[in-house]
């Protein structure tokens, strides 16, 4: 064989090697990139996935004591109910629960007062099912006075009555008003265990208007001496069954049994607190609601 065609046949060689290389890293690429395509795929689905479960009010940041902090979403809705929705419910399912009786007895002696101003006090436990429903209530109401955050999620006990109930603790929450002092004890945790200590103040108000000690119970407001609620105002029985997602989405809807218990119990708590502020701020005090409400204070 000539020297001409050892170099010809040499060189052919040299491209076919070439060629396959080419080919060995278009396959590597083709790997990677249905590798990383595959991978992406999979993140996309996890992140939606994470996206529609924090829009349901799922646990953004459990804690060990089963609080979660709630989505911005679902305390937005909490803590800015229309006016115009408060005053379509008006009074609510209040009247039909209570029968028709006042749903707060009158407060005696000095005004509670603290840091200049006048103080709501509010005695319940993480437990107690009828505090789940009057949180609700008690958080639309304070949000019309002042900030209201953050909103942590519990449940209500799985053993005791409406078990398992959606619903708010104000264990280390903060509220900021020109208006009031927002005082809230939560005495004992979902498991019962303790969780914080009345002062000996606030033991002496809560003897002072529920004498026997036996049947002392949750909730408990008292709202600076002017008026005093002792347990429920609504049936808890309403959100069986709801997470807070659903709770807060039924409070755009006047005619919903949610929202004429929670926003009810809402117009009836906001009265109380118009008596502590002498009707301040007028536009909240002033409303068809809380006027609607005075004779059940």
């Amino acid at each position: 064989m000539g020297k001409a065609s050892r170099i010809k046949q040499q060189s052919a060689r040299e491209k076919i090697a070439a060629q396959r290389e080419a080919a060995r890293k278009a396959e590597r690429r083709n790997r990677i990139m249905i590798t990383a395509g595959s991978t992406l795929v999979v993140l996309v689905i996890v992140a939606a996935f994470i996206v529609i479960k924090l829009s349901q009010g799922s646990p953004s940041n459990s804690s060990a004591g089963g609080r979660t902090l709630l989505p911005a979403s679902v305390s937005s809705q909490i803590t800015g109910v229309p006016a115009a929705t408060l005053n379509s419910v008006g009074k609510g399912a209040v009247p039909v629960f209570t029968r028709g009786q006042p749903a707060f007895t009158a407060g005696t002696g000095a005004p509670l007062t603290s840091g200049g101003k006048p103080q709501m006090l509010y005695i319940g436990a993480e437990f107690c099912p009828y505090c789940a429903a009057t949180r609700w209530s008690m958080a639309v109401a304070l949000s019309r006075f002042g900030t209201l955050t953050p909103l942590h999620g519990i449940h209500s006990s799985s053993t005791d009555t409406d078990p398992n109930t959606a619903t708010l603790t104000f264990y280390k929450s903060g509220y900021n008003s020109k208006y009031l002092n927002f005082t809230p004890v939560e005495v004992q945790k979902v498991d019962r265990s303790a969780l914080q200590n009345p002062t000996s103040a606030q033991n002496a108000i809560w003897a002072k208007y529920e004498p026997d000690a036996n049947s002392r119970g949750y909730p408990f407001i008292a709202f600076s001496n002017k008026a005093v609620m002792k347990g429920p105002i609504w049936d808890a029985a309403v959100l069986q069954g709801k997470s807070w997602s659903q709770i807060a989405a039924a409070l755009k809807d006047p005619t919903s049994p949610i929202a004429k218990s929670v926003l009810g119990g809402a117009n009836y708590i906001t009265g109380a607190i118009c008596k502590m502020t002498n009707n301040q701020p007028s536009d909240v005090c002033s409303s068809p609601a809380v006027q609607a409400v005075q004779s059940g204070l």
